[in-house]
């Protein structure tokens, strides 16, 4: 069985792929730039000037390998968001200022 090895993608169990120089970062962040916009390589380190092109190469490559994976993680964190904004929408703070007509 071939194994794939990814230098700069670090992947635990039950945990999202993250930039091994930057955890804080995941694959996911980097790929939404991706899908959003079209960017190549080479823009994602033009707008990420923290990002290499071997970790935005090795990135697009652990996508394009594990495609179901990450875009399950952005529907997941996009259905958090809508499901925040629904629940901000409702909340006292946003109807008065809303009737005071500040937002």
């Amino acid at each position: 069985m071939l194994t794939l090895n990814y230098p700069h993608i670090e992947k635990t169990e039950n945990q999202p792929a993250r930039l091994k120089r930057f955890p804080r970062i995941r694959v996911a962040q980097i790929v939404m730039d991706y899908i959003a916009y079209g960017w190549s390589v080479e823009e994602m380190c033009r707008q990420h000037p923290y990002l290499t092109q071997a970790e935005a190469h090795a990135t697009m490559g652990y996508y394009f390998d594990h495609q179901e994976e990450i875009d399950q993680e952005i529907k997941e964190e996009w259905e958090q968001v809508q499901q925040s904004k629904n629940e901000l929408v409702s909340s006292p703070f946003y109807s008065r200022m809303k009737t005071k007509g500040l937002l």
